[in-house]
């Protein structure tokens, strides 16, 4: 005799061992986006692979069961984003969402000048991680301590720039794409570009497109993981054996 389920959920022995690729929102947290799947795919075991704050869109890779094993591995990944350096405001959290800590008049900045503070930022270099980030001071994540009041001081670490590219000028937003390394702040990227160039910034937007060989594009939304069907959803997890071939391993 066969069993019925309702349509919103799964027969609970099923197993899932794979990667989701979901188009995260704005205004939710990565954690956010997890507890749906979870729910929708009747499964606890699923994580996900780089945090995007709640102010980015973007790509956010979600591995489930046996694929939670290769997350590590899939972080470690070169990753590429589409963003807005908004010119003339320095903020608390180097974003559009922290407070403002000093304004500076935006100069008539060429288009050589603008150039010249993106390549210096380009190839391997240090950047100091933000006050408002997970990285952790004796156990505790430095947003923590953010929240506090506190500022403590943080270890430079080396990152990379692979590509960068402005893709259109208009002060005070100057919108840009770049390739980077893991442990990459984009927000810090604004605020020292910013800073490079006299009149300080913060990143307007932010929108990952892809990570390692995984793109943004044909990935679910955040909507239709929430309203589609389980057999839909299922649809769209990419095998471990998907995953290999993909990455050409």
């Amino acid at each position: 005799m066969k069993h019925s389920y309702p349509p919103k959920a799964r027969p609970p022995e099923a197993e899932i061992d794979g990667v989701l690729l979901i188009d995260k929102g704005q205004d939710m947290t990565s954690h956010d986006v997890v507890a749906v799947a979870r729910r929708r795919l009747n499964t606890r075991k699923i994580g996900h692979c780089g945090t995007l704050d709640p102010m980015a869109t973007g790509l956010l890779i979600l591995v489930v069961g046996k694929a939670t094993r290769i997350q590590d591995l899939l972080m470690s990944e070169e990753k590429e984003y589409e963003g807005t350096l908004r010119l003339g405001a320095s903020t608390s959290t180097q974003d559009a969402e922290g407070e403002v800590l000093e304004t500076k008049p935006v100069p008539e900045l060429s288009a050589e000048q603008i150039s010249g503070a993106f390549g210096h930022f380009h190839g391997d270099f240090y950047q100091t991680p933000p006050m408002v980030s997970a990285i952790k001071k004796d156990g505790v994540p430095l947003y923590k301590l953010a929240r506090k009041g506190q500022v403590v001081e943080r270890e430079p670490r080396l990152v990379t720039v692979f590509q960068h590219q402005i893709r259109g000028i208009a002060l005070p937003d100057i919108d840009f794409r770049v390739v980077c390394s893991k442990g990459f702040y984009v927000r810090t990227y604004c605020h020292d570009i910013g800073e490079r160039l006299g009149c300080g910034g913060h990143m307007a937007a932010l929108r990952r497109t892809r990570s390692g060989r995984f793109s943004v594009e044909g990935a679910l939304t955040f909507a239709q993981l929430k309203e589609v069907s389980p057999e839909e959803i299922l649809a769209k997890v990419l095998s471990l054996r998907d995953v290999s071939r993909l990455r050409g391993a």
